[in-house]
């Protein structure tokens, strides 16, 4: 149950348009729906302020299209992260309405309740060094779009022609929330912490050359960042650094 709707139903009981009977029959069933693969958190949205979302990846995809439809069925938005090319392809003919980014590897349908974060004290910023990192960076900018929140992306702006990111220099400043998103050596994160005075965000990719190790190179270089206040998530998780820009970005 979203907040949107659970405020809808308390003003109806205080209205007199629904009994207390009624409306403690349609919370009865709200908490968790076990679908015996997976356990369907419906509380979700009221504890965080959005519903689960679905991590696809080495989920059976018809267990996927069930999780989609339970969801729906509590009238809560969907969102989907990390599904395949076959995976959205699925979903697209299979559930009406949904909508897919293939490179973002998201999909979502937003619920009646869905709206704009009215809390939001400002814009966050997404940053990439190269335009190989985009899958990571689409995956981040559609978190922050469907969990409510205004965002902006920078693509190219790395350490290899740092001029390239000083010309966005006034858009850095505005920023309330600044996520970066690097391969190779990691570089970005630090240099953009140098340079604000908002929270800052790395993402190190798995984008690089034999010694990147994977993206362990760049999330060492980022844990080990002489910038003050840089925070660092995991290795290509454009999903969780978007979901702590929001928190933060909370009035």
């Amino acid at each position: 149950m979203e907040l949107g709707e659970l405020e809808k139903m308390l003003t109806a009981v205080a209205g007199g348009k629904v009994s207390v009977r009624q409306a403690a029959g349609r919370l009865k069933g709200v908490g968790f729906h076990d679908l015996g693969f997976a356990k369907i958190d419906h509380h979700r949205a009221l504890r965080k302020g959005f519903p689960e979302v679905i991590f696809c990846q080495n989920k059976a995809p018809d267990h996927v299209i069930a999780i989609i439809r339970q969801i729906r069925a509590h009238g809560e938005t969907v969102f989907g992260t990390r599904a395949d090319p076959g995976l959205l392809r699925l979903v697209k003919r299979t559930v009406p309405g949904m909508t897919v980014d293939p490179a973002a590897r998201c999909f979502w349908h937003k619920s009646k309740h869905w709206r704009k974060s009215a809390d939001a004290r400002g814009t966050i910023v997404i940053a990439s060094a190269g335009t190989a990192d985009a899958p990571v960076v689409e995956e981040a900018r559609r978190t922050v779009e469907i969990l409510g929140h205004p965002c902006e992306t920078l693509y190219d702006v790395g350490v290899a022609g740092i001029h390239r990111l000083f010309a966005h220099r006034d858009r850095l400043d505005a920023a309330s929330v600044i996520i970066a998103v690097a391969g190779m050596e990691g570089a970005l994160p630090s240099v953009i912490a140098g340079a604000v005075s908002c929270p800052v965000i790395g993402v190190p990719t798995s984008v690089g050359y034999g010694s990147h190790m994977g993206g362990l190179v760049p999330l060492f270089a980022m844990l080990n960042s002489c910038a003050s206040g840089l925070t660092v998530v995991n290795i290509d998780n454009g999903f969780g650094a978007a979901f702590a820009a929001v928190m933060m970005n909370r009035k």
